[in-house]
């Protein structure tokens, strides 16, 4: 075995065509070719797959079931692999409590530094807390009510898992009788029985007096039991009344506020030692956004004006509609616009932001769970109003380093945050204690510099992050961790970036392969294929017309000799023609004073029936001005729902916008009965043909009976699945065909309808190509087929499941049922870097479907970096100048022509026309 190389032999996954190939170790190695062609079924379904595989099979069955299975790839051998790790292109999370700073456990290193060397501040007026002397903590006891019964409590145990038996008996030996366990007092005699896995507090009872004069003693000597106890510090529990929390680490000599004890829990918004006791946690909290609930504020009550009040459900509350209306000023019939402001307030906002009329029908007008869920369509996310977005309590916000508390830091920009960590100082025993912790988190918040990530923050929320920015986010963990010896395999790591910030990618790749790693890199950007050590072309098409190696070798080799279509384009033989002539156009929509996230306050003018393309380094505010602000706005004008509209000035214009679509590469169904056909409704029309043949109208057959989804014509074996899932526990689940009906869904009778000679099984396993040919007598079906052709998804199988379509397939399917459309005049697309996962020869038939939606009279605004797609576009706006706090201005505008002679653009270096 040649130990220098990865060497794969039979490979026969999904469309590859018994492959035998080596992939060079130690190397940065680029797999290229037209989307569909096999990369990532050789990357990630055979390289990752198998490296995880055999890891995980060499952990003990108890191990193993905890761990997601993979399954054997279709392979006769594959050698000298070793263990894989994948970087995917997806989003990391959906969870909203992770952030940047939580998925590459910054946070945790942030916790200890905060807690061993932050100064605790009062919560009210700032002021840095001194120590409590357990003399002073006596005169605040003494200063309570003469007669006042409490407590004296020594906090042990603080939210931690466990028994606890052996502190139980420990107390018992030092003569203690009581304990407050979760809240309530409990002899130690016989000792507590507490569940081990969940979480408890423990304080133990140290003395219960009642406040005289002559108790002095007594008490001096209690204190300081407890605060021996409870190492310094001690609880007063008023009986009756609340707990007095003392200690002589913290309390304010102003507000007389004690501050609990800093701790790495403290500063956790996951745990209820730190999070916000208002938002749990979150940072966020529902309110009902008004524009939602009432966007036409000519109308009264009666006429329909709150949506969730018309027809029956304003005549079945009227008379309580009526009657608070006779409080807050207004009739049935008053118009909406003519409300007095405290009556609007009171209608949308009411109390801690629920509006007032909704929340009292939801709490006693006796809507019911069913109206309590339809009314969650009006309901949008805010910043909680207590903790405004921090997510954590005051006491934990309290705790300063340097004028900084936690959040204040992890809100800066990366480079700010690493050069404030760079430029502390710390004296005396801080300095042992600091030394680690900031040796740590500078080398991590480099790593995210090194990827191109410096114009994030720690406290942005994963689920924000485009899928290249979560990529590279991993990426730089991934460097934090030193590994050596591994098999990175990673999807387009370029996505996102501009080119001015593909080399400093390129060096980070090298940086992990420099250490002794294979770099496996499914990628179609040219700088990173000229870049690599050796590249693997697949094709020479997609689908079925790919799955072969077409090229092994240096990218020289691949410029200078290959006859491959990645070949072509790098050497300038093939190339995407640019247009003739620009569109120019006097009717536009623009954007006024757009404030969001950090565009600062820019005019924005969007030309309609023209391509216009956004571009800009990553985090310049591209997403922030199209999706957050345009989008946004235009949805909530046409009375869709959308969370966190961005902060606009005004919009002009947005009349000449009948229907806004925006089209990204989210999957087209969920689940494998999902396919292109019943997505783009060809397929009620192939059951409609088959409904229409001669035996199926002499057996009665009508369309449903055409649909796996439904009792009749599936097959009832696999519930038209044709396949059948047996669980394995601790190995994989295994899939197997569905003996019944082979795999073909349908029952017999069924299948026994034909159609010039097909069933309707035979025609879900056609491509669209096959499909077109085979339907050539039916115009309005040809024509649909014609277009999926046109977008380039000629290759794909009609009743090819969901799940395996890449993000790129996914796109052009839903632009393939626009394109479907004769006429689009008033219809607004907004696409987020659709040249994801399109290799160049695919991205010049991208453009072209995108010149064809302008010229049946749509607008068309995309996001992109591809120099392609800019270079192709009407009208480009250019933002920068950099990331961050550092763009959010609009630096050029105008033709592509313009771009490239304006010494201010940031995309106009790299643009050849």
């Amino acid at each position: 075995m040649d130990t220098k190389v990865i060497h794969i032999a039979g490979a026969r996954q999904h469309n590859l065509k018994n492959l035998t190939l080596d992939i060079p170790r130690d190397k940065l190695v680029v797999v290229c070719g037209p989307s569909g062609s096999g990369k990532s079924t050789l990357a990630f379904d055979i390289v990752y797959a198998e490296g995880q595989r055999r890891y995980v099979e060499s952990l003990s069955a108890y191990a193993r079931q905890f761990l997601p299975q993979m399954d054997k790839p279709a392979i006769d051998l594959i050698e000298g692999l070793t263990p894989a790790i994948s970087l995917e292109q997806q989003t990391l999370s959906k969870n909203p409590r992770s952030t940047v700073a939580t998925v590459t456990e910054i946070y945790d290193f942030l916790r200890v530094f905060y807690a061993r060397l932050g100064t605790p501040c009062c919560p009210d007026c700032g002021v840095p807390i001194a120590a409590q002397s357990s003399d002073e903590i006596m005169e605040r006891i003494l200063g309570l009510p003469e007669g006042t019964k409490f407590m004296l409590l020594a906090p042990l145990v603080d939210h931690k898992k466990g028994t606890h038996a052996d502190l139980f008996k420990k107390l018992k030996t030092q003569g203690f009788v009581r304990a407050r366990i979760n809240g309530e007092v409990t002899n130690l005699d016989p000792v507590p029985e507490l569940a081990k896995n969940l979480k408890h507090n423990i304080d133990l009872v140290v003395d219960r007096l009642v406040l005289k004069p002559d108790m002095r003693k007594r008490l001096a000597d209690s204190v300081e039991l407890g605060l021996k106890s409870g190492e310094g510090r001690i609880i007063v529990s008023i009986i009756g009344g609340e707990d007095i929390f003392f200690s002589t680490d913290a309390v304010c000599p102003k507000c007389n506020i004690s501050l609990p004890k800093p701790s790495p829990q403290l500063f956790s918004f996951n745990s209820p030692q730190g999070a916000c006791p208002h938002c749990s946690g979150l940072g966020a909290v529902e309110y009902y956004e008004p524009l939602l609930l009432a966007p036409n504020g000519g109308l009264s009550l009666r006429q329909g004006a709150v949506l969730p009040w018309k027809g029956r459900a304003f005549e079945r509350h009227a008379q309580d509609l009526k009657e608070l209306g006779l409080k807050l000023g207004f009739t049935l019939d008053t118009p909406l616009h003519d409300f007095k402001p405290e009556a609007r307030h009171a209608l949308f906002h009411g109390d801690a932001a629920w509006p007032g009329v909704i929340h009292f029908l939801e709490q006693g007008g006796g809507l019911g769970h069913i109206w309590r869920d339809e009314l969650s369509r009006y309901r949008q996310t805010m910043a909680c109003p207590s903790c405004h977005g921090a997510r954590l309590r005051p006491e934990s916000l309290a705790v300063r380093i340097e004028g900084l508390n936690i959040f204040d830091f992890c809100s800066l920009p990366i480079t700010r945050a690493l050069n404030w960590l760079q430029g502390l100082h710390f004296s005396g025993v801080n300095v042992e204690i600091s030394t680690p912790l900031l040796k740590e988190l500078r080398h991590r918040l480099e790593f995210l510099v090194n990827v191109g990530l410096d114009y994030i923050n720690l406290a942005r929320n994963m689920t924000t992050l485009s899928g290249g920015e979560a990529q590279r986010i991993r990426l730089a963990g991934q460097l934090g961790s030193g590994l050596v010896g591994v098999t990175y395999v990673l999807d387009e790591p370029s996505i996102g970036l501009h080119p001015r910030d593909n080399q400093r990618l390129i060096n980070t790749l090298r940086q992990l392969q420099g250490r002794g790693n294979t770099v496996l890199v499914v990628e179609h950007d040219e700088p990173t294929i000229r870049a690599a050590d050796h590249v693997l072309e697949l094709g020479p098409g997609s689908g079925f017309l790919g799955g072969e190696l077409v090229f092994s070798g240096s990218p020289e080799d691949l410029v200078g000799k290959s006859k491959s279509l990645t070949g072509k384009y790098l050497r300038g033989e093939l190339r995407i023609a640019r247009p003739a002539k620009r569109r120019t156009s006097d009717r536009a929509i623009t954007l006024r004073g757009v404030t969001t996230n950090n565009l600062r306050g820019i005019d924005a003018r969007f030309p309609l029936g023209t391509l216009v393309c956004i571009t800009g380094v990553s985090g310049s505010g591209k997403s922030s001005l199209v999706m957050d602000s345009l989008y946004k706005h235009l949805a909530l004008a046409q009375g869709l729902k959308v969370d966190n509209p961005g902060t606009i000035g005004g919009i002009e214009g947005a009349g000449a916008v009948e229907k806004i679509i925006s089209i990204d590469q989210s999957p087209i169904g969920r689940t494998p009965r999902s396919n292109p056909a019943t997505y783009t409704k060809i397929f009620d029309e192939i059951r409609a043909i088959f409904a229409g043949s001669k035996d199926a109208k002499k057996r009665g057959y009508n369309v449903g009976r055409f649909s796996f989804n439904v009792r009749g014509g599936r097959c009832e074996a696999c519930q038209g699945d044709g396949q059948i899932r047996v669980e394995m526990h601790f190995l994989p689940d295994v899939f197997v065909t569905c003996e019944v009906c082979g795999g073909r869904r349908y029952n017999r009778e069924t299948l026994d309808i034909l159609y010039r000679d097909k069933s309707i099984a035979d025609v879900l396993e056609m491509t669209v190509r096959q499909a077109r040919q085979f339907f050539a007598n039916h115009p309005a079906l040809e024509r649909k087929l014609g277009v999926l052709e046109e977008v380039g998804l000629e290759y794909i199988r009609l009743g090819q499941p969901a799940t395996t379509l890449s993000g790129g397939e996914a796109q052009r399917i839903k632009i393939s049922r626009e394109l479907g459309k004769r006429s689009l005049p008033g219809t607004l697309y907004i696409l987020d870097e659709p040249t994801t996962g399109l290799h160049m020869h695919e991205v010049g038939k991208l453009i072209s479907v995108l010149h064809t939606l302008v010229d049946k009279g749509a607008s068309v605004i995309v996001i992109e970096h591809n120099l392609d797609v800019v270079a192709a576009s009407d009208h480009v706006i250019d933002l920068g100048p950099g990331g961050g706090e550092n763009g959010g201005l609009i630096v050029a505008e105008g033709t592509p022509e313009d771009l490239t002679s304006n010494p201010g653009s940031v995309t106009g270096p790299f643009l050849e026309l």
